[in-house]
């Protein structure tokens, strides 16, 4: 069974202006209430086991509700994937339905560049006539993941139709711009330039990326209905500068159980909230989540329960859900999309958003752990032991609360307690990672508005005897259990060294605490890490757990695996990061009850968004 395609995620701010036509004709619809549009990337290799349109429903309809205006069905080629049409079929009827709209975006590490343009245009043929197509300037929306070589001319002849074509050109400088109608940025993560983790000397920012590409463009914007001269697009006007990509989370872990292997992670941590807070201050046209499945690469926002067959990412994805980002962005998209500067008024329902890894970043599992033994490593991308880069990420529990006037947040992670001041709107805080349960709470006037404790503790040990650097991601008010179905869990024990079942295995949480400490400890411990480059071991690590077990001792020796570290500020708690702060100098830092903080613009200089790094071989 094929699996689907690596993408790095598409997550390109652009700066545009869409008609959505709902016929085959080139008549156009109403305008939209808003000049603005969020896509979000959707993987069509792992919905193989769909029965009809009906089974995109779902996903139409929470994604319609969040404010996402269409889909970018990628896909591979037919040769290899031979449900595609039949899935695309249903795609577009079922965004149909929903009133949705749906594009192609063609991956071509599986399409050959150099014989197999005119299939790309006769696929563009058979679905761009749907109700359900995204249209621009009258034209067939057409995306793509790579393609520098393809023939565009061979494209747009069978296509028999006018196309917009939008493709993620790898090496745009050297690519024959002329055949494009715009070009999509790709990387949503800080990378080294070489599609991997930064590292000392090697940081590339997002920022970078977009000038390389607008200078490749030599005028031409970034899907833009009306060409904009260069100078003006590359002003200092808040509408146009400011590339954006937008994505919550990378890590994947795939070792020789399956031909793509593959284990490194970009660091993330509170990029997702970050992002957000910069799309509001840069107010692009066009913003594309990365993604909304794919789960083997943990940047997905769509429910578990979404059906997907098993790439072989189920032992590392299994209990680990991720809607709480899914509400975060929605008064962020709302405020977008009204071209506000605050989400203050977006804010509809009082929330508190909650993610943070299973175990410390230093946790031994070299005895279990799926990536300890040799590997097919022709795409450059599989390591042994923990993932590449895993020292970028922090043994921090991530907060992000969403008020409509100010409250407390009080942070308690195993023994490690905290209060914060949060303001009103979107607010997000750092808190020490502690071994043990994680509970949370936000007080007002001295009365509790809301409380609970996270189904998901963390532990000083291996679930399932993996290095899993993927998120867990809560929210209160408590979401129900979101849990992978049958066929999601299919290659859960694929590659494992532990018994451990192929189940959902958290339970609901204990009530909330009916009274709370308004002033815990204010020195709480230091997070439960191990320094970055401990003596090796040969020791084996506690036998692991297969749910969530009290946590059990830490181990007197930890190994680590030496792979590349980024350029960073020391590792401090951020109590307090409002979309204020964010583009405030580092003087006007505010500090907080009981802890000290650190400016959103020191936390930006820190972590700056990436720009397109020279990819390797396909990818799953």
């Amino acid at each position: 069974m094929k699996i689907k395609p690596f993408v790095l995620g598409i997550a390109s701010v652009l700066s545009s202006l869409v008609d959505a036509l709902p016929s085959p004709g080139n008549q156009t619809s109403k305008p939209q209430a808003s000049d603005r549009m969020v896509f979000a990337h959707f993987m069509i290799g792992i919905v193989s086991n769909r029965k009809s349109a009906t089974e995109f429903d779902s996903d139409m309809k929470r994604a319609k509700d969040l404010g996402i205006d269409a889909f970018a069905l990628n896909i591979g080629v037919d040769r290899v994937d031979p449900f595609t049409d039949t899935q695309l079929e249903f795609a577009y009827q079922s965004a149909a339905n929903n009133d949705m709209k749906v594009f192609i975006s063609f991956d071509f590490n599986w399409w050959k560049e150099d014989s197999e343009a005119s299939l790309v245009g006769q696929k563009i043929a058979k679905f761009g006539g749907k109700p359900a197509q995204l249209m621009m300037d009258g034209k067939i929306f057409v995306s793509s993941f790579a393609g520098d070589r393809v023939d565009v001319n061979a494209i747009r002849s069978a296509a028999g139709r006018p196309i917009y074509w939008a493709p993620n050109y790898h090496r745009p400088e050297s690519a024959d711009i002329s055949k494009v109608d715009a070009l999509l940025n790709w990387m949503a993560w800080p990378n080294d330039g070489n599609n991997k983790a930064p590292k000392p000397g090697h940081l590339v920012t997002v920022q970078d990326g977009d000038k390389k590409y607008m200078n490749a463009l030599g005028g031409k914007p970034y899907i833009a209905r009306e060409q904009i001269p260069m100078p003006y697009f590359m002003s200092s006007s808040p509408e146009l500068t400011s590339p954006s990509a937008v994505s919550p989370w990378f890590s994947t872990h795939f070792g020789p159980e399956v031909p793509y292997s593959k284990n490194w992670v970009f660091p993330s941590d509170n990029l997702w909230y970050e992002r957000w807070i910069e799309m509001l201050n840069l107010k692009p046209r066009f913003i594309e989540i990365v993604t909304w499945n794919d789960y083997g690469e943990s940047h997905y926002i769509a429910p578990l329960a979404s059906p997907h067959t098993d790439d072989g990412c189920s032992k590392y994805v299994n209990d680990m859900p991720h809607n709480g980002w899914m509400e975060l962005a929605r008064p962020f998209i709302a405020a977008y999309k009204a071209g506000a500067s605050s989400v203050n008024e977006y804010i509809k329902d009082e929330q508190l958003i909650y993610w943070y890894r299973p175990s410390p970043r230093g946790a031994n599992c070299d005895a279990t752990d799926t990536c300890m033994v040799p590997a097919d490593n022709s795409s450059g991308n599989y390591f042994m032991g923990r993932p590449n880069g895993w020292e970028s990420m922090d043994d921090v529990v991530f907060v992000v609360s969403m008020l409509k006037s100010p409250a407390k947040i009080q942070v308690s992670s195993g023994t490690s307690q905290q209060v914060f001041e949060a303001k009103a709107g979107a607010t997000a805080f750092k808190a020490p990672m502690g071994v043990g349960q994680q509970s949370f709470a936000v007080v007002r006037d001295n009365k509790m508005v809301l409380a609970g404790t996270s189904p998901k503790d963390i532990i000083d040990g291996c679930v399932c005897g993996i290095y899993n650097f993927n998120a867990f991601v809560g929210m209160l008010p408590a979401e129900p259990m979101d849990n992978l179905q049958p066929d999601s869990l299919a290659r859960f024990a694929q590659g494992l060294k532990v018994q451990c079942e192929a189940r959902p295995s958290l339970k609901p949480p204990p009530p909330p605490p009916s009274t709370i400490n308004p002033n815990p400890p204010t020195n709480p411990p230091n997070p439960p890490t191990n320094p970055p480059n401990p003596p090796p071991t040969n020791n084996p690590p506690n036998p692991p757990p297969t749910n969530n077990p009290p946590p059990p001792p830490p181990p007197t020796t930890t190994q680590t695996h030496h792979h590349h570290q980024r350029t960073t500020l020391p590792q401090t708690i951020l109590p307090q990061i409002s979309p204020q702060e964010l583009s405030a100098p580092v003087a006007q830092a505010k500090t907080t009850t009981k802890v000290s903080a650190t400016s959103a613009a020191t936390m930006a200089t820190a972590r700056q968004d990436p720009a397109p790094a020279t990819h390797t071989a396909p990818q799953s």
